[in-house]
């Protein structure tokens, strides 16, 4: 789909509707929902047999992400968290060896990797990109937030990255208006299932 001023007015409205219920979710809830999709995402031979996992350090509503941190350690299995360079309007992925003492606050208040206690990675040896966002759909369409950081770093940085959306059930629409640039995810977990849809 062409970028016109009405998709971008439905993006953004849909985009505002679906974050205002995320956020309505008690946080008890949350945490139920968030473990469910955690075992989810662990059911997929390529995610458990990764030697690198990108995942992003959920915030406010997001899908909680820090217990598969310690999950992917226990596993021998590097994990890199994004690093938003704002100035170039793109993410970079740091190493992550223990979220508690690399992360700091960052863009948007968002814990970020450290600059100072970490070291970049080479996204070319990232096997999977665990993916958040706003907006969900059974075909692969997915709404950010509306930066386009995590479509740029999937489409040019590590196109080889199996891509997984995570989200809760209701983030997930019948279909996401999607532009060109937008890259398709391969998965989307809920905490109701686990969707194959590409790749």
């Amino acid at each position: 789909m062409h970028k016109t001023e009405n998709t971008d007015e439905e993006r953004s409205t849909l985009r505002s509707r679906i974050l205002a219920e995320r956020e309505r979710l008690v946080p008890s809830l949350r945490a139920d929902k968030s473990r469910l999709i955690r075992e989810n995402i662990l059911q997929i031979d390529r995610v458990r047999q990764a030697k690198h996992v990108m995942l992003y350090v959920n915030f406010r509503s997001e899908v909680e992400t820090f217990a598969l941190f310690a999950f992917f350690r226990q596993h021998n299995i590097l994990t890199s968290a994004p690093l938003t360079l704002v100035k170039d309007h793109r993410l970079t992925a740091c190493l992550i060896t223990d979220p508690a003492q690399d992360l700091q606050p960052g863009y948007c208040r968002i814990p970020e990797p450290d600059p100072h206690r970490t070291t970049l990675v080479d996204p070319a040896e990232i096997d999977v990109v665990l993916v958040p966002g706003s907006v969900f759909d059974m075909h692969g369409g997915r709404l950010g937030y509306g930066g386009g950081y995590y479509d740029r770093f999937l489409a040019q940085d590590a196109p080889q990255a199996l891509r997984v959306g995570l989200a809760f059930a209701m983030q997930v629409v019948d279909r996401v208006p999607v532009l060109d640039h937008d890259v398709k995810l391969h998965y989307l977990v809920t905490e109701k299932e686990i969707r194959k849809i590409v790749g």
